[in-house]
């Protein structure tokens, strides 16, 4: 990286990646990360992860998965899970459990949720809304996730979305400009999908029309309708 770059970098806390992408913690998601490395203590059993997509949700269900050695599942999944067994785990997450689940996923995260709390085990629940925005039909479910402890993460401000940047053409063994770094960062919608896309998209336009990534390749890049929309 070059020294201009740093200024993008620095001022975050880096928690090693678990996958293939980096986790960087900032204003936005530290609360997050808090309640994730605290697990042990936490005073309620439940507790809702919710954000908006790209925003770190599935990697700080990662580092729960990895710190409890518990069990995960798609929301979508629950109307054919058994909750009993699931339950025997000292941990369980599941994703998107702000989605429709029908009457069936609902019942089962139903006694899930009531068989974690009997067996003082935890209960990971991402979602992109908060609970009070779930479309949940049961009473008594939308009770107890309504109960539950719930933490935010919002969207990257500039600064992380410029570290993202930096660390994305990193990857791919790219060296930018921190103009270039800048330019999007005023331009571009931030979250961490679209910096993902942006980079790819940036990348491959580099290497189709063999020109470096300058400020007009950017430029040129986010006018596509799909980069607009991203």
């Amino acid at each position: 990286m070059t020294a201009g770059s740093a200024q993008f970098t620095l001022a975050f806390a880096h928690r090693p990646a678990l996958d293939a992408e980096d986790f960087w913690v900032a204003p936005s998601n530290a609360d997050a990360v808090s309640w994730i490395d605290r697990w042990r203590a936490w005073t309620h059993p439940v507790l809702v992860l919710h954000g908006p997509p790209g925003c770190g949700k599935t990697h700080l269900g990662q580092v729960f998965m990895a710190a409890t050695e518990g069990a995960s599942l798609a929301a979508a999944d629950l109307a054919t899970c058994d909750p009993a067994r699931l339950a025997s785990f000292s941990a369980v997450l599941v994703e998107d459990a702000d989605r429709t689940l029908g009457p069936e996923g609902e019942r089962a995260l139903f006694h899930l949720h009531n068989r974690i709390v009997e067996a003082k085990g935890r209960l990971l629940l991402t979602a992109r809304v908060p609970p009070i925005r779930w479309p949940v039909a049961l009473p008594d479910l939308a009770s107890r996730v309504r109960a539950a402890a719930s933490v935010a993460i919002g969207a990257p401000d500039e600064a992380l979305i410029g570290a993202i940047l930096v660390k994305l053409f990193a990857d791919r063994q790219v060296r930018v400009d921190p103009a270039v770094v800048s330019f999007l960062v005023m331009r571009m919608e931030r979250s961490f999908e679209a910096a993902r896309r942006l980079v790819s998209a940036m990348d491959a336009a580099a290497l189709a029309e063999r020109r470096p990534i300058t400020v007009p390749l950017a430029a040129q890049v986010l006018a596509r309708p799909a980069e607009k929309s991203a």
